[in-house]
């Protein structure tokens, strides 16, 4: 049974990391659930201090990813196309490694600025400010993910 629950906590935690970079995925949230799954099994025991601790950072940071790309798309007149167009040129930049995804994720919110159909100036200024509240959004779930990723490995070593 110990090895059923691991392996479905690993799952959990892989599309946890697969949702930080999804929009509308919850990522963090899918890794809590890997980390409570994974406390079923023998190799792990967190505390209920553990949870809470770890439950109100995972609910900061969603509400911090849902809250600050609308209130930077506000404050800099960004569109939901930007946001979008960030998101499908990291992701087809992924193919040419670091600067690919931010150039992509730069082009990307620039071509959906511009199909939103905003000036060409102002679609450059918009793109960044798109491109750099989705990556905040995004650094701040991968660190959440990354820790509690590293707690699952640091149990599995413990197996092996």
């Amino acid at each position: 049974m110990d090895y059923f629950l691991i392996v479905v906590a690993g799952l959990f935690l892989i599309g946890g990391l697969i949702g930080c970079l999804v929009p509308k995925m919850p990522g963090t949230p899918l890794c809590y659930l890997g980390i409570m799954i994974l406390n079923f099994s023998s190799i792990a025991e967190y505390s209920v201090h553990f949870f809470i601790r770890w439950g109100l950072v995972i609910i900061a940071v969603q509400g911090l990813n849902y809250f600050i790309p609308h209130w930077g798309k506000r404050q800099f007149g960004g569109s939901r196309r930007g946001v979008w167009g960030s998101l499908i040129g990291m992701l087809a930049g992924i193919y040419f490694g670091p600067w690919g995804i931010v150039t992509g994720a730069i082009l990307g919110a620039l071509i959906g600025e511009l199909i939103a159909g905003k000036e060409s100036n102002r679609a450059i200024h918009e793109a960044i400010s798109s491109f750099s509240f989705f990556i905040l959004g995004t650094i701040s779930q991968l660190i959440v993910a990354g820790i509690l990723i590293d707690h699952y490995l640091f149990n599995l070593l413990t197996i092996i």
